[in-house]
C-alpha cells in the first residue's frame, strides 16, 4: 500500500523543479541535513524562476546559486547562522546572502510570521531517511531545529531521501500522507572534524570543570574549549545532557559512565538535543539509538523548559566581552561571523534553573596575543549575544569570575582580574577614563 503511494509521489529533479511556483520561499534543513540535491541543482533552473528565497542554517557547502552575481534579485539565501560558504559570498560582495538575527527556540515562529507577511508560497524541502514500507514513515534524521514546524505550515512538502541519513528517535517522524513529492538522492552527510584542545584551552576548561558538580545537567558546544572540558569531566558522576547540539565528546563520557542522564528532571535516562553534527562514526552511534530524544528546537531551547532541570549548566564561547559584561559571540564589528544560535536560550535557561550556572568561556587574547578579548567597549556595530544583565560566569585561562548581580565597578575589577597581564593596565586606564572606576 505505502510503496504504491511512494512510487506515485517519486519524481526526478526536473519534474519537481518545474512544478514549483515561479515565485516562492523554499526552506531546507539545518547543517548536515541541508538538501544537496535542491541546492546543487537550483542554479540550473534559474530560467524557470522569477524570485526564490532559500532559507538555510549553517550552510555546509558552496552552492552556485549564491556565487553568481547575475543571480542578485532572483535568488536570495537567507540564513540563521553564517558559515564559511556564506561568509565567502559576503566577502566577494555578492548580494545573494543575508543573515536572519534570531534566538534558536523562536527561529521557526519568527520566520513563519515573516513569510506570511511576504504572501509567497512556502515550500519545505528536507532530507530524510528511506521510508519504512510497513508503516509509511520517514525520519528527519539529525535535525529538527525548525524543520517540522516549517513542514507543517508549508504549501508543498518535498522529501529528499538519502539512505545515509540515520534514523533518530524523538519528534522526527513524517508520514508519506504529509508530503507531495519524493526525490531520491544519496550523498555522504557532511562531517565535523574533532578539534583537539590546545594547552591554553585546557587551562580554561580546568577552570570551568571546577564549576560542574556531580548530577549536573549540561549543555556544551563544539570546539577546542568544549572538547577540553569533556576530557576533564571523567571523574564526575551522573551527568545529564540537555543540549541543542549533540557532539562527539558526549559519547565517550557516556561510555565511561560519566553521563547517565538519571539525575535530570526532564526525560530521565535520555540525551535530549535538537540537532547533531560530527563524524560518520557519531552518526552511526546515533542511528536507532533509544537513548537519544531529538526534539523540536522550540522545545529543547525554550529557556523555561531548560530551567526545569535543576543544576543546569550552560557552557558557551565568545569572541569578546566588554568591561560591563556585554558578550559578543557572533561578529566582528559590523561583520557577521556566525549567529546567536541557541547561546542566549541556553544561558538564560541555566541561570533560571535551581542551582544553575551560565558560563561564557573565551581566551584572554586573540591574533597571537596582539589584542585583548576583554575590551573597554565593543567595536562599533558589534552584535550583543548575551546582554550584560544576563551574564553569569566568565572564564579565561586566568580564572573564573561570577558577575550576576554585581555593579559596574565590581564587574570591571573582576573582568580585569582574568584578562591577560599585558593588557591589564590599559583596561584599567580606559575604565577610569569612562568613569567605571
Amino acid at each position: 500500500m505505502w510503496k504504491e503511494l511512494y512510487n506515485k509521489k517519486l519524481k526526478n529533479i526536473n519534474e519537481i523543479m518545474k512544478k514549483l511556483p515561479k515565485k516562492c520561499i523554499i526552506v531546507t534543513g539545518l547543517a548536515a541535513t541541508e538538501s544537496q540535491g535542491l541546492l546543487e541543482n537550483l542554479n540550473k533552473f534559474k530560467d524557470h524562476f522569477e524570485y526564490v528565497k532559500i532559507i538555510t542554517c549553517l550552510n555546509m557547502k558552496e552552492y552556485a546559486f549564491t556565487f553568481e552575481k547575475n543571480n542578485e534579485g532572483k535568488f536570495e539565501n537567507h540564513t540563521w547562522f553564517m558559515s564559511d560558504p556564506t561568509r565567502k559570498v559576503k566577502k566577494q560582495n555578492i548580494n545573494t546572502v543575508d543573515f536572519i538575527p534570531n534566538n534558536l527556540h523562536m527561529a521557526s515562529h519568527d520566520k513563519l510570521s515573516s513569510i506570511k507577511e511576504e504572501q509567497l508560497p512556502i515550500i519545505f524541502w528536507g532530507t530524510v531517511t528511506p521510508m519504512h514500507e510497513k508503516n509509511g514513515y520517514f525520519n528527519l534524521g539529525i535535525s529538527n531545529v525548525y524543520e517540522m514546524d516549517i513542514l507543517e505550515n508549508a504549501e508543498k512538502v518535498i522529501l529528499e531521501v538519502n539512505e545515509k541519513m540515520p534514523w533518530i528517535h524523538g519528534e522526527t517522524q513524517i508520514h508519506i500522507n504529509q508530503i507531495d513529492f519524493i526525490f531520491e538522492n544519496t550523498w555522504e552527510l557532511p562531517t565535523l572534524n574533532i578539534v583537539e584542545p590546545k594547552n591554553l584551552e585546557s587551562k580554561i576548561a580546568k577552570n570551568i570543570a571546577s564549576l560542574i558538580n556531580n548530577g549536573s545537567t549540561i549543555q556544551i558546544g563544539i570546539g577546542g574549549i568544549p572538547n577540553a572540558i569533556a576530557k576533564l569531566l571523567k571523574d564526575k558522576k551522573d551527568l545529564g545532557i540537555h543540549t541543542e547540539m549533540f557532539t562527539e565528546s558526549m559519547i565517550e563520557l557516556f561510555e565511561n559512565g560519566v553521563i547517565t542522564n538519571m539525575k535530570k528532571n526532564l526525560w530521565k535516562g535520555k540525551f535530549v538535543c535538537t540537532f547533531a553534527l560530527g563524524s560518520k562514526k557519531m552518526y552511526e552511534w546515533l542511528d536507532n539509538n533509544p537513548g537519544i530524544q531529538l526534539m523540536r528546537g522550540n522545545y529543547v531551547n525554550d529557556p523555561y523548559i531548560i530551567a526545569k532541570n535543576d543544576n543546569m549548566i550552560s557552557i558557551n564561547t565568545a569572541i569578546s566581552i566588554d568591561l560591563t559584561g556585554q558578550v559578543c559571540s557572533e561578529g566582528f564589528g559590523t561583520k557577521q561571523f556566525s549567529g546567536t544560535g541557541g547561546q542566549l536560550d541556553t544561558h538564560r535557561g541555566a541561570i533560571k534553573s535551581k542551582n544553575g550556572k551560565g558560563i561564557i568561556a573565551l581566551k584572554s587574547t586573540a591574533k597571537n596575543e596582539t589584542i585583548s578579548t576583554i575590551v573597554p567597549v565593543l567595536p562599533l556595530g558589534s552584535p550583543v549575544t548575551v546582554p550584560r544583565q544576563d551574564l553569569d560566569y566568565v572564564a579565561t585561562e586566568y580564572g573564573v569570575v561570577h558577575l550576576r548581580g554585581k555593579s559596574i565597578k565590581q564587574r570591571v575589577e573582576n573582568l580585569i582580574s582574568i584578562s591577560h597581564p599585558k593588557f591589564k593596565n590599559d583596561l584599567r586606564k580606559k575604565a577610569k577614563e569612562y568613569g567605571y572606576l
